[in-house]
């Protein structure tokens, strides 16, 4: 089975969790886009949605689907997003689209968070793929400095600026062995505005495009 079909295992696996009418958040990606078509293949079965980008937001509008802000809301069911990679401990790395952001805060916010992967996204430990973190611009060269401390080799994704006006560091180098630990550690450091680490709030559930159909942890 190739990559792409994959991913839509994945996001059709996702649609069949959410209810008729219900309000969701809805992330960014490229699974995530799967599962957006999927929705405008299914017209009415989402009423609302609240959007991790200006992106996702775009193409829900387009798939007929009224976009929320978060605020609107005073609790939010259902969170669907990709990730970079994912341990079978749920933990993630996300932000390779330069949302991680704004998808830490829906995800935080949603009761129940289903990731949507393909298994080449899984590893037995985080690290492979760079670990993006969000910082102010002004920050940048201070918080790399910082992270080249720690071990990690900084680079700036030059010419990127997310939804919020920043920059994106992609931290190349790293093994992480205890992700809940240095989530919490780079938390701390002034500049940093979100780590790509989703540790503290895992995903409740991963849904897994594979050759042999869905795998579920």
């Amino acid at each position: 089975m190739e990559a792409d079909a994959k991913k839509r295992c994945a996001a059709l696996a996702a649609l069949e969790r959410v209810a008729a009418g219900a309000t969701i958040g809805v992330g960014t990606g490229s699974t995530v886009n799967f599962f957006i078509d999927a929705l405008a293949a299914n017209r009415g079965r989402v009423k609302h949605a609240v959007a991790s980008s200006e992106a996702s937001a775009r193409r829900l509008r387009a798939a007929g689907i009224t976009v929320l802000d978060l605020n609107e809301l005073s609790d939010l069911d259902l969170y669907i997003d990709g990730a970079d990679e994912a341990t079978r401990q749920r933990h993630l790395i996300k932000g390779g689209g330069a949302a991680l952001t704004r998808e830490k805060i829906v995800a935080a916010a949603a009761q129940r968070f289903l990731c949507i992967i393909d298994d080449s996204k899984m590893v037995a430990t985080l690290g492979r793929f760079p670990l993006p973190i969000e910082v102010i611009p002004m920050a940048r060269t201070l918080v790399a400095r910082e992270l080249a401390a720690l071990g990690g080799r900084p680079v700036w994704r030059e010419g990127c600026v997310t939804d919020n006006g920043n920059h994106i560091l992609d931290i190349h180098g790293l093994s992480i062995d205890e992700p809940l630990a240095l989530e919490r550690e780079l938390n701390q450091i002034t500049g940093i505005v979100t780590v790509g680490l989703f540790a503290a709030r895992p995903a409740d559930e991963l849904l897994i495009g594979t050759a042999q159909g869905l795998q579920i942890v």
